[in-house]
């Protein structure tokens, strides 16, 4: 490992305690070190700003922060076990190839705010991504519930059969739960879009540093003004970040346990294509839903992620090195939970739904509650038309069906709900105004490699 950055002539440093401090922090900080360069050539362009870096050192820095950020896409430069983390390989390779005009780079800020600024941009960027796999999973949802929303299919509670739905209906539901994803992750990207860099380690710096300008260099909405708060909002905005990716891998859980249900042969609704499965290593006859069974268990990482960065934040104000751990908690839980969810748009596209054992699972009891809401719209009391139903499905158990129920059709059960919402009455115009009315992406600092 190089020196680190903070090594003083009188203070001797133990090859195992530096292990333990740097823990995981060169593997994790390849996710950030990209955010970092960008936010230190704002720094820098912000130095020249204030006369402390002329013109020439300005361009030599910009040069060579241009220079390792190539190196870095092209692979010829590794972030690796030769630096304590991703700020001080910034530093030496500028140091290395510009001297005392390199080491100049670090005036007025502070690692505290460098790992801040650059994990804010990491941030935004993963919840742009957030955003617009909900933005495609709700497009496909829509689609698809356009397409079949005259299929009938049975509508659980308690995971009993209990009235007639439509698959129309099923898929405008996780329409409308990833509209809403959407706009969370939205509203917190909003919500943390502020500057941090600046702000060095909690207390502000004794130098006039043009913090508007890197607000406005790194695209940010607006200045994170007080240091201490800046220093307090570390963990609390990934906290925020995460909950967001949270809901939208929650739903998406739910979702893979219907599937996982659904595809069984003792339901056989849907069958899915040959490549979200994989064999067994023993049972020749075999076909396994992993994607959707992993798509399930993705919430447990995040969910772990959660309570990972929950837990570090019983703090006292300013900085403390136990924030350090969450940095993998968020890359953890982050790379999970969007890995699960781009699979998801493709394969919800790709289910090949058998609408024939879908209308063959609907028995006339599940007609019941129909009947019972037809009465008392004739003007039966609902209690006394729910024991009048209750009893003709007491003699359907017995064997001797009445009519009332038996000769409906699922098809008419459809149609006749009514309610804003139901079967009948999805509602597809208002969810594809909802989802036309929000943005086609927001803003990413660094493009996507996914």
């Amino acid at each position: 490992m190089s020196t680190p950055v903070w090594q003083r002539d009188d203070v001797q440093v133990d090859a195992d305690v530096m292990a333990f401090l740097a823990g995981a922090d060169i593997v994790l900080d390849r996710e950030f070190i990209r955010h970092d360069i960008r936010a230190s050539q704002a720094h820098a362009e912000g130095l020249a700003r204030i006369g402390i870096l002329d013109a020439g050192e300005l361009a030599a820095i910009s040069r060579e922060l241009d220079a390792l950020d190539a190196a870095l896409i092209d692979g010829s430069f590794v972030l690796d076990e030769r630096f304590e983390d991703g700020h001080s390989a910034i530093e030496a390779w500028l140091s290395e190839r510009l001297g005392e005009t390199g080491r100049r780079i670090h005036t007025g800020r502070s690692r505290n705010d460098q790992v801040l600024v650059a994990t804010r941009l990491w941030l935004k960027d993963r919840l742009a991504t957030l955003y617009r796999h909900c933005r495609d999973i709700a497009g496909v949802a829509l689609e698809l519930a356009a397409r079949h929303a005259q299929v009938p299919m049975p509508g659980y509670t308690h995971l009993q059969r209990a009235v007639v739905s439509s698959l129309g209906h099923w898929h405008a539901a996780w329409a409308e739960a990833f509209i809403d994803n959407a706009v969370r992750a939205r509203d917190t990207f909003a919500w943390l879009d502020a500057n941090p860099l600046g702000t060095a380690a909690g207390y502000g710096v004794n130098l006039p540093l043009d913090r508007e300008h890197s607000t406005r260099a790194l695209g940010f909405a607006r200045l994170q003004l007080n240091p201490a708060y800046a220093q307090l909002s570390r963990g609390k905005f990934e906290l925020a970040a995460i909950e967001a990716l949270a809901m939208a891998v929650l739903d998406l859980r739910r979702l893979a346990w219907d599937l996982s249900l659904f595809t069984t042969a003792e339901f056989g609704f849907v069958r899915m294509p040959a490549r979200y499965s994989t064999g067994s290593s023993i049972m020749p006859n075999k076909r396994n839903p992993d994607v959707v069974e992993l798509m399930r268990a993705s919430y447990a990482s995040v969910a772990a992620a959660r309570t990972e960065l929950e837990q570090l934040l019983s703090l006292p104000s300013g900085y403390q090195r136990d924030l350090q751990p969450g940095k993998g908690a968020l890359v953890h839980g982050f790379g999970r939970g969007l890995q699960a969810l781009a699979l998801l748009p493709g394969m919800l596209a790709d289910l090949d739904w058998d609408s024939a054992r879908l209308r063959a699972a609907i028995e006339p009891s599940m007609y019941a509650t129909d009947l019972a809401i037809e009465l008392a719209r004739d003007g039966v009391a609902f209690r006394d038309a729910y024991r009048q139903v209750a009893d003709a499905v007491s003699q359907m158990a017995a064997g001797d069906p009445p009519p009332a129920l038996a000769e409906r059709s699922p098809e008419a059960s459809i149609t006749a709900r009514v309610s804003p919402g139901a079967c009948a009455a999805l509602g597809l115009d208002k969810l594809t105004d909802r989802l036309a009315a929000l943005p086609a992406h927001l803003p990413q600092c660094i493009a996507d490699q996914d």
